[in-house]
């Protein structure tokens, strides 16, 4: 693509998305679909709770219109949008039942997971069925293709599983995950570009463009939170985009904020479980520099440089 592709795309997102935000908070407010804070987190944040939730629902509309006009409507593009779509739809029934019932538990963790595992799978099957890139999985550093075989669907699943949780442990402060998930799809949309895959680039781009527009509303103090609607759309709908560029193995690297979030739970769970002590002051780990006496705008900044610092070193990986 060429530079003012990239940045007519962007900003029609940023517009799209800040449009559909306005519209969508006044809504949000009258139907009191409203944040509940859990009680073991942070106590700071007990004065979030009554801010507008589920504003995700504004960013995958924008996401969607700015796909479509971005790019001719193809089966791969179709798809990534359905798949998206469907994985908001397991964060909006989530958020549902927390604001219909008035407190912080929503889907157990198990039913969750149990569909996001079923979409992964589905995904999975479409691109061996459906596509030309079969079974085969782009090793960085050797630069070859690995025919993963059997494995690939099973691998698939767990990738997508993987960062659309990932993502939504990142929503934990305001503006944290759509800066840190604008900055990484950026980077998949350069090595989309790079691997020709041109529906994920666009769809990538829409994603940056989106998530800027949202932050706009999002940023401290937050005026609106997009909920696991928003996470888990944006969370899904990324990793399958990058599936179809071919580059999963890339995740690690442009991604790694969001594997250190994920790593920061499960480390503190299994040390907690095993020795009965916490490593962090609270997990994910955004909270334990938050806990720690920073600021919650100079964790979120810190957040967004590390991210930016990974895609940089992402892309000398692939020599972009």
């Amino acid at each position: 693509m060429q530079v003012y592709q990239y940045i007519v795309i962007i900003a029609l997102a940023v517009m799209a998305s800040s449009v559909f935000t306005s519209i969508e908070i006044p809504i949000l407010k009258h139907r009191q679909f409203q944040q509940f804070i859990r009680e073991e987190g942070p106590k700071s944040h007990k004065k979030k709770e009554g801010t507008p939730t589920m504003g995700g629902i504004a960013i995958y509309a924008s996401i969607c219109l700015v796909s479509m006009i971005g790019t001719s409507l193809t089966r791969d593009m179709g798809i990534l949008l359905i798949f998206g779509a469907l994985y908001g739809l397991i964060g909006f029934a989530d958020d549902f039942i927390k604001v219909t019932q008035k407190h912080n538990l929503g889907l157990r963790a198990w039913q969750k997971l149990l569909f996001q595992i079923v979409l992964g799978v589905g995904f999975g099957y479409y691109v061996v069925k459906y596509t030309n890139l079969g079974t085969n999985v782009w090793v960085p550093f050797i630069d070859k293709d690995v025919d993963f075989g059997m494995w690939f669907i099973p691998f698939v699943a767990f990738v997508i599983v993987a960062v659309a949780n990932s993502v939504n442990l990142t929503d934990g402060l305001d503006g944290l995950c759509a800066g840190v998930t604008a900055i990484v799809a950026f980077g998949f949309a350069l090595i989309a570009d790079g691997f020709s895959a041109f529906p994920s680039g666009v769809y990538c781009l829409a994603i940056v463009g989106s998530c800027i527009g949202f932050m706009f509303f999002n940023k401290f103090p937050a005026q609106v939170f997009m909920g696991d609607t928003g996470s888990m759309a944006l969370g899904g709908g990324l990793a399958a985009a990058v599936i179809l560029t071919k580059a999963e193995l890339m995740i690690p690297f442009v991604g790694l904020v969001f594997v250190v979030e994920a790593l920061s739970v499960i480390i503190q769970v299994i040390g907690f479980k095993t020795t009965g002590k916490r490593l962090f002051r609270m997990a994910p780990i955004h909270h334990h520099f938050e806990l720690g006496g920073m600021k919650e705008t100079s964790v979120v900044k810190m957040f967004w440089v590390f991210a930016a610092i990974c895609c940089v070193a992402g892309l000398l990986i692939m020599k972009i």
